[in-house]
């Protein structure tokens, strides 16, 4: 999967896959890359190559796979997407995991089980017209978060 470099070299072995806002191997560039998601923008080719589509649930690091109970491997059936219900609503998942010692921890108490429940529903009753809302949504909440958003502090 494509993506534009928002961390340090070898922050996989600095830390886990979960990454807050306070992340210190994030680099000030990929934090606004990550503000605005623009780091998410190379998967375009993947849909292009056809390993990815627009909508489906998304990818997840190899070692989160591992972990996959019976049920949740469904998800392995259909091609992983840029945006689902699970991105939207975690959206704001590196808030969601800032302050916290373990951001490993906290993402699978507070993120995981939702994000697992609405990856497996779309699996089971998606359709061209969930696609279609869901795409809506993304565009919308994009929209939403740049006009918001204040502009990021200079240090």
């Amino acid at each position: 999967m494509y993506k534009f470099r928002t961390m340090v070299i070898d922050a996989d072995r600095i830390g886990g896959p979960s990454t807050a806002n306070d992340d210190p191997r994030l680099t000030a560039v990929g934090r606004t890359l990550r503000r605005y998601k623009l780091d998410e923008l190379p998967q375009l080719f993947n849909v292009l190559r056809g390993d990815m589509s627009i909508v489906g649930p998304r990818p997840q690091v190899l070692e989160e796979v591992r972990l996959y109970s019976p049920e949740e491997r469904q998800l392995l059936t259909v091609k992983p997407g840029i945006t689902d219900w699970a991105s939207l609503r975690f959206h704001n998942e590196g808030e969601i995991l800032e302050g916290h010692t373990d951001p490993n921890l906290a993402y699978a108490q507070l993120i995981r089980p939702e994000k697992m429940r609405l990856a497996l529903a779309y699996v089971r009753t998606g359709s061209v017209i969930e696609d279609v809302r869901i795409v809506l949504a993304t565009v919308r909440l994009a929209i939403r978060s740049i006009q918001e958003r204040p502009a990021e502090p200079t240090s």
